[in-house]
């Protein structure tokens, strides 16, 4: 048993020094308990980070695909509830145009036929005006290529050269845009002066 009253024998440099280094050591360890290392502190502390970061990264990415998804299911719906509404109006014409064809095979009233397919074109016209639609005529009018399509030239003595004789369509537009052209025959001016410019 050693005792604890008899003075110990001093150390050894080599005791000493490895008694030092012990101590040093025993001090580390309990700092690190304590406090915990800076550099394992500073680790833990960027891979928490990380993981938060690429929590966060999954999280915007599945949100970015259910906006997408919900993106094209809207743009799909929208197209089409505006199909229908376009074309719910026009469904009544289509009756009116079976009947009138109905009509026809039944009856030989020319003038009745004809009065029934005036009021489908009323009908017509006035759908197409609800949805912002007007059809014009080019005739009479000076050929206008923005809104006029010359299917041909012809010869007249009462229409100016320029100017449109007939038409094969009208022309359409949607407000302010052109949705159609006018599909016209221009004036070339007289006969009479269109072969004196061949000739010279």
């Amino acid at each position: 048993m050693k005792d604890k009253n008899k003075p110990e024998a001093p150390l050894g440099p080599e005791e000493n020094a490895d008694s030092k280094v012990d101590e040093l050591l025993e001090q580390a360890e309990e700092t690190g308990q304590n406090n915990g290392s800076p550099e394992v502190s500073e680790v833990d502390a960027l891979k928490s980070q990380l993981e938060e970061l690429q929590a966060k990264f999954l999280y915007l990415q599945a949100e970015y695909q259910n906006f997408r998804k919900r993106s094209a299911r809207d743009i799909s719906d929208t197209r089409s509830r505006t199909v229908a509404d376009t074309v719910m109006p026009f469904l009544g014409i289509a009756d009116f145009l079976t009947m009138a064809q109905s009509a026809a095979e039944k009856s030989d009233n020319l003038e009745a036929i004809k009065q029934g397919l005036l009021m489908i074109i009323a009908q017509f016209d006035k759908t197409l005006e609800e949805l912002d639609i007007k059809k014009f005529s080019g005739v009479g009018a000076q050929f206008d290529p923005a809104i006029h399509d010359a299917v041909g030239k012809e010869s007249s003595d009462s229409v100016p050269e320029g100017s449109v004789i007939r038409e094969w369509n009208c022309g359409y537009r949607i407000g302010e845009k052109l949705l159609r052209p006018a599909r016209v025959m221009v004036s070339s001016g007289p006969a009479a002066a269109e072969e004196e410019s061949k000739e010279e």
